[in-house]
């Protein structure tokens, strides 16, 4: 803002001496805080965005199999409180949830409203498939039905099949590490970390570090929020870059 100020204010006095000075200061001001005020709208449309439709295609992928169970609908209204929702905002994401399980409900329509106002920013589109994810995986399974449905997801978002393969071996390591540590205790679990930093068993340890830096800087949480990631989802971004480090982690232990 000051920066603006000043510039503003030396274009003026440039034409106008110290009238102008002031004028142009005015005006750099002006410019300034229209600019932040529209950035700010643009953010808060990301951020409503966002929790609208990523209930309403949870509610469709949760009807994947034909029915929504009494299980599937405690998993979203949990997620309500995980992300501090407000009274306003569970009432808004539990329609959305509805929305999506109707029969006519158009996901691909659904998904591409939602590639526009995210701008399509791989990060926002990668938090969002993770949701869907973790929502269907609470136990850490994955069905085969839901699985179909997240690849629709990935490819509606104009994601590769594989982000759902790592995001699920995320999911599978940290159901692992919960229980006993980053030490790995199968090749399964060696396998899914491998998969979750994307990255081949035959990399170098090089090329394994710069993987994981790269996923870290990617889903850091303060660099999502800057996207557009809705605060209440702060905790789910830092729980991939547990999951990530969760991963790195395993693959070092494996090869010492």
């Amino acid at each position: 803002m000051l920066f603006a100020i000043i510039i503003g204010g030396l274009i003026g006095y440039a034409f106008g001496k110290f009238p102008g000075f002031i004028i142009g200061a005015v005006l750099g001001a002006f410019l300034v805080q229209r600019l932040k005020s529209r950035l700010l709208g643009k953010l808060q449309s990301i951020q409503l965005g966002f929790v609208d439709s990523v209930f309403a295609v949870m509610g469709a992928l949760c009807k994947a199999d034909g029915v929504v169970s009494q299980d599937e609908i405690q998993m979203a209204e949990s997620l309500f409180v995980r992300f501090r929702l407000s009274e306003e905002q569970k009432a808004s994401a539990k329609a959305a949830f509805n929305r999506g399980k109707e029969p006519g409900f158009d996901l691909e329509a659904e998904l591409s409203h939602f590639l526009r106002i995210s701008g399509g920013q791989p990060a926002l589109l990668q938090m969002f498939l993770q949701v869907q994810v973790s929502a269907v995986a609470a136990d850490g399974v994955v069905h085969p039905a839901e699985h179909e449905m997240l690849v629709r997801i990935a490819r509606g978002l104009g994601l590769p099949e594989s982000q759902v393969d790592q995001l699920e071996a995320m999911l599978r390591g940290s159901h692992a590490g919960q229980a006993g540590g980053a030490r790995p205790s199968s090749a399964q679990q060696i396998d899914d970390a491998y998969k979750a930093l994307g990255v081949s068993p035959s990399a170098s340890d090089a090329d394994i570090k710069k993987a994981y830096r790269k996923l870290m800087s990617e889903n850091h949480p303060d660099k999502l929020a800057g996207r557009g990631l809705p605060e209440s989802m702060r905790e789910m971004a830092e729980e991939r870059t547990r999951e990530i480090s969760h991963a790195y982690d395993v693959i070092k232990d494996a090869r010492k």
